[in-house]
């Protein structure tokens, strides 16, 4: 968590630089263009937690998932955009047969609308974003020895919560696919809220996302 916030601070003071750049320096620099982008990702994603985590370590594995949604990149300043998204996520965790939680094998999968707001630095084909994330977690599965039951999202035992919120930061390229403008956008997830009512459980997601538009 301490990286994370030190790498957003970093950034945070890259954009901030930037923008003062671009404002007393406006003649000959360019505002990114404003683009509107379908995409679709492989997410790689996996469950924390909290202070049960280490016991659970050597049992955890990755749930893989989509992504599916539009991002509008809007151009503020030189070399500075914002970018909000509207997306569907597949995301939760897996955990092997004999953990000390569950016992049995267990997936635990969410079902969520995202909105991240993100800031981006351009440099040149490559930029770099961060920013913040809300979630909403419309409905959710747990396979337990191979049994698929949906989640309750009650505040009881074994309930979770339907809002989500976290931080995402990373970079990508932009590059042309024939006509095209296409962007490969890779970008780390991490939640901050606890979604479960009764224990410690934070999602963490990797993103691998291509974007596309005119």
């Amino acid at each position: 968590m301490k990286n994370l916030v030190e790498t957003l601070f970093i950034l945070g003071m890259i954009f901030l630089h930037t923008y003062s750049f671009g404002q007393s320096n406006n003649s000959g620099l360019k505002v990114p263009k404003t683009y509107l982008d379908f995409f679709i990702s492989a997410v790689g994603t996996d469950l924390n937690y909290g202070n049960s985590n280490s016991a659970l370590k050597d049992f955890k594995k990755s749930a893989q998932g989509i992504q599916i949604g539009l991002s509008l990149q809007t151009g503020i300043a030189s070399h500075f955009s914002l970018v909000p998204e509207l997306s569907f996520i597949m995301r939760g965790g897996k955990l092997k047969a004999n953990n000390p939680l569950t016992l049995d094998e267990s997936t635990v999968r969410f079902y969520t609308v995202e909105v991240p707001v993100l800031a981006r630095l351009h440099l040149g084909k490559f930029h770099l974003n961060a920013g913040p994330s809300l979630g909403y977690n419309f409905h959710g599965t747990q396979k337990l020895d191979g049994t698929t039951t949906d989640l309750s999202f009650k505040n009881e035992t074994g309930g979770y919560k339907h809002f989500d919120a976290g931080l995402q930061a990373g970079g990508g390229l932009t590059f042309k696919i024939k006509q095209k403008r296409a962007v490969l956008d890779i970008r780390y997830c991490y939640g901050l809220t606890n979604v479960s009512y009764d224990k410690e459980v934070y999602n963490r997601s990797l993103l691998i996302r291509l974007h596309v538009s005119k």
